[in-house]
């Protein structure tokens, strides 16, 4: 009986990748990850994300899994396809930021897709001279 429940385990694993690759081709993938540093002057609620100026997901934040970011984990927010060309990513920041007063902070990344698969990192981390959260969206090379 174990041995059925792993090779069914292991099926279960290749299927779900060979989804994956069909349905986001390596030539025409993007994906966006969300990582926090520190977080002493924001604390996050929820996330927007938009891609050509088209709603792709939208988040909101449990108390664990904002301390698992605050931790140095990752969350990937989005997979999808974009075909070659010019792309716009905005996203949408809000939470509770210094003070105690409600935040909202958007961030953008325009960029040109080529063939190949596009990573792309929005980081909230805090900028300690200004006293204020900062949100940054980079490219992955």
């Amino acid at each position: 009986m174990q041995d059925l429940k792993a090779a069914v385990l292991d099926l279960n694993r290749e299927l779900f990748m060979l989804e994956e690759e069909l349905l986001y081709p390596a030539n025409t993938q993007i994906a966006v990850f969300l990582s926090m540093d520190v977080g002493e002057f924001f604390t996050l609620d929820s996330v927007e994300l938009e891609v050509d100026g088209k709603e792709v997901n939208k988040y909101l934040y449990t108390e664990r899994e904002v301390q698992a970011l605050h931790r140095g984990g990752v969350q990937r927010l989005y997979l999808g396809n974009l075909k070659a060309g010019e792309h716009e990513i905005v996203a949408f920041f809000t939470g509770v930021g210094p003070s105690g007063r409600d935040y909202r902070r958007g961030a953008t990344l325009e960029f040109d897709k080529d063939i190949g698969a596009k990573f792309v990192e929005l980081k909230i981390s805090d900028r300690i001279s200004k006293q204020q959260p900062e949100f940054l969206v980079t490219e992955w090379e």
